[in-house]
């Protein structure tokens, strides 16, 4: 066989493997796409990879190595083999990928009481298909890698003392291997979930990726803060959406004692029934403190769905009770008192009236504090003296 055939049989070769992949994506993404709706999707991330598998493998297998001929030939061999590796690999992990997106689709929309069961099992499957996608590339590069002599001397070599080499693998790598250990621990401990709403260090903020080696935290203000995860096992942190994500908020007001509790109390009532983000479990209104300065402390409880409705809820009540206290019950704003408060006695008078005048003071013509002395008037005396007058 020439070989001007022997190159025309690898074009065809290659050429059929093409069409033949190019048929199974039309076919899975056509017709089976209507039955399983994932079909298609999957057909079209696999798409790529697959073509690659098929020029490979085919142009491996259709190869006219005789006439390449010299050291080209080994040269060729060896690289065909490697790309038939990496294009294998690229394929699984595009194939689990796909195979696990709508899963992890399907348990991102699921709300209400199953949140916290489907946030559990997605960040429990993430982490499992990383893991495997590490494995998978790990034994792909150590494929690749024992395709040459001499590292498959060096790696028999490695087996042989591989007590040795694991001890100082593993000390070299500790902190890698911590961070590792540290997510599994998070995951399927249930201790941190995707989605979850975190307070550590005073930073609240929401888990939007766990990984092997950190954790990111969505911040209200759209930052981002990534903390290592071996943080989350060593320290201590709030989790405010563990077990649910309802959650009770609070709202303090500093107000005069004059303030109309009870009206107080039944206003809250009425905003909160036609507020949206109340989930009507919760709700109180109670006085709380009451403060040297001469005021009180009053307390509205509510609760809310979630973290965000909490905070919403609370400021809307807020804005609430501050205006309904200016505009009704002005008496009762916050007022700050001067000097000392009038000390009533059992008679009715304070101690800001002036003391009755002895009769020495009284013949005198003064009084204690300098001040010209009156003889005080009570009963018919004062009434007929301001009839007088």
């Amino acid at each position: 066989m020439s070989a001007l055939w022997a190159w025309i049989i690898l074009a065809a070769v290659v050429g059929t493997s093409v069409i033949v992949v190019e048929g199974g994506r039309r076919l899975v993404a056509g017709r089976m796409s209507h039955r399983w709706p994932g079909a298609g999707r999957v057909a079209r991330r696999c798409t790529a990879p697959a073509f690659a598998f098929a020029v490979v493998v085919s142009s491996s297998t259709a190869m006219p190595y005789q006439f390449i001929g010299g050291h080209a030939e080994d040269a060729v061999r060896h690289a065909m083999r490697i790309a038939a590796i990496g294009a294998s690999t690229w394929l699984v992990l595009r194939i689990g990928y796909a195979l696990s997106d709508p899963p992890l689709a399907r348990l991102m929309r699921i709300e209400g009481e199953r949140n916290r069961r489907a946030r559990r099992a997605r960040t429990q499957m993430m982490l499992l298909r990383r893991i495997a996608a590490v494995i998978i590339v790990v034994l792909a590069v150590g494929a690749a890698l024992f395709t040459f002599p001499a590292v498959r001397a060096v790696g028999a070599g490695v087996l042989a003392s591989a007590g040795v080499a694991g001890l100082v693998v593993g000390i070299a790598a500790r902190p890698t291997l911590g961070n590792l250990l540290a997510g599994l621990q998070l995951a399927f401990s249930d201790a941190l979930r995707l989605d979850d709403v975190v307070v550590t260090q005073g930073i609240w903020g929401r888990v939007e990726e766990l990984t092997l080696s950190y954790v990111v935290l969505q911040l209200w203000d759209d930052r981002r803060m990534i903390f290592p995860v071996s943080h989350f096992t060593e320290q201590p942190f709030e989790n405010w959406t563990r077990h649910s994500s309802r959650l009770l908020g609070s709202v303090e007001l500093h107000v005069d004692w004059t303030v109309p509790v009870e009206d107080l109390r039944a206003e809250l009532y009425s905003a909160l029934k036609d507020n949206p983000l109340w989930d009507r479990r919760e709700w109180m209104l109670q006085v709380v403190d009451v403060l040297p300065s001469g005021l009180v402390t009053v307390r509205a409880l509510m609760s809310a769905a979630d973290s965000a409705s909490t905070w919403d809820l609370r400021c809307d009540v807020r804005e609430h009770l501050v205006s309904y206290i200016r505009d009704k019950h002005p008496e009762a704003l916050p007022r700050l008192r001067v000097g000392p408060e009038p000390v009533v006695d059992g008679a009715g008078a304070g101690v800001d009236d002036p003391a009755p005048a002895t009769e020495d003071e009284v013949a005198e013509g003064r009084h204690a504090d300098g001040a010209r002395a009156v003889p005080r008037e009570d009963g018919p005396a004062r009434a007929k003296s301001l009839r007088r007058a």
